[in-house]
């Protein structure tokens, strides 16, 4: 039905020019925070070029999702915490003079009962406005994040965005994008994993999936083993089950042409012990790449510690080492079902993501890489 004319409309004899929008300053900041599961974790960037640089940063273990797999809510404790570093977030906002943000909150915040009124608090308390994002826009922005690792020889590519409270997997078939055009075909799907046609080369996505155990989650649901190597093989073949909806899950995949690319703290920890790093550097890890027997030589390594090993191990970390057997349950799932010699490691997720999206929005990237 055609819409009714408004009263009044055609009554001035002339058209009125509406100011056009100010663009936005290429100076201003932009910040991306992702609250998930287990961390709350945020960047502050300035657009330079076709990347950003980092102005400021924070990044805190907040355990909101602390019991949810048994209350199906946030407890007050996991909340109190949560709003502390959330203050702390407003304050850096704040002080920086930020006006251009996107606030997510993932996983934790998607199952939880009383999500809502915890989204009410933290307004109330702190001035921020968090954004439950839904599986496929945080899969979507994993991967446009990690799009710069993305060889120009791979024809298959998996990414895998390992969180505190689910996991995500995107397979994206570019074997049909020139060579030097598939790092760049990866970054358009910002737009969606099924956009619309374009005259640029796409990639396709065959098929995503969000599966709803992290490494909190996971390790959450064997706590009651008490053996260590029978939990880790238990959470492996677990987890492993979960991919049966998944389409490339049954395929047999050549090692040649095929790439994952990682992004989660249990990537760049065993990243990290591969290298020897007793002190984390970003630099380091951040692209480098390893095979399969690399990463299983590191679980092996974890599993023999035991424990009070891992607990004292400098290249696992105080705040990770209860959770890396659960990420490295996953982790190993995944080369059980697709071995390769590229598994590319990424220091860069959902805020990197997030700041592309908005700045690429807001067209200040010099030929952006959207």
């Amino acid at each position: 039905m055609a819409p009714k004319r408004p009263k009044g409309a055609g009554a001035f004899p002339k058209p009125v020019a509406t100011p056009a929008p100010t663009p936005p300053d290429t100076a201003e900041l932009y910040a991306a925070l992702d609250l998930g599961t287990n961390s709350c974790r945020m960047l502050i960037a300035q657009p330079k070029g076709s990347q950003f640089h980092v102005v400021d940063s924070f990044s805190k273990s907040v355990q909101l999702g602390a019991g949810l797999e048994q209350t199906g809510r946030l407890s007050r404790a996991s909340m109190r915490r949560t709003v502390q570093a959330l203050r702390i977030c407003q304050q850096k906002l704040k002080r920086h003079k930020v006006r251009r943000m996107r606030l997510v909150a993932t996983e934790a915040c998607r199952r939880a009962r009383n999500a809502t009124d915890f989204i009410r608090q933290v307004q109330r308390e702190t001035g921020l406005q968090l954004e439950i994002i839904q599986p496929e826009e945080e899969a979507r922005l994993a991967v446009i994040s990690c799009a710069p690792l993305v060889s120009t020889k791979t024809e298959q590519l998996l990414v895998v965005d390992i969180g505190g409270g689910s996991t995500e997997l995107v397979w994206i078939d570019i074997s049909s994008v020139p060579h030097r055009e598939r790092p760049r075909a990866i970054m358009r799907l910002h737009a969606g994993f099924h956009p619309t046609d374009s005259p640029f080369p796409a990639a396709k996505v065959v098929d995503w999936i969000s599966v709803p155990l992290g490494v909190a989650t996971l390790r959450d649901q064997f706590n009651d083993v008490e053996d260590d190597a029978a939990r880790f093989a238990l959470m492996s073949w677990f987890f492993e089950e979960n991919l049966a909806e998944f389409a490339p899950y049954k395929d047999e995949q050549a090692r040649a042409g095929f790439q994952i690319v990682g992004t989660s703290g249990t990537v760049t920890t065993v990243a990290a012990s591969h290298l020897g790093l007793k002190r984390y550097d970003r630099t380091k890890v951040d692209g480098l790449r390893m095979t399969s027997d690399q990463i299983d030589l590191v679980i092996r390594d974890y599993l023999a510690l035991g424990p009070e090993g891992r607990r004292r191990d400098p290249r696992i970390g105080q705040d990770r080492h209860a959770l890396i057997m659960s990420g490295a349950a996953i982790l190993q799932a995944l080369l059980r079902c697709w071995p390769t010699d590229r598994l590319s490691v990424a220091d860069r997720g959902l805020r990197e993501g997030l700041l592309y999206a908005q700045m690429s929005a807001d067209g200040v990237l010099e030929d952006g890489p959207f």
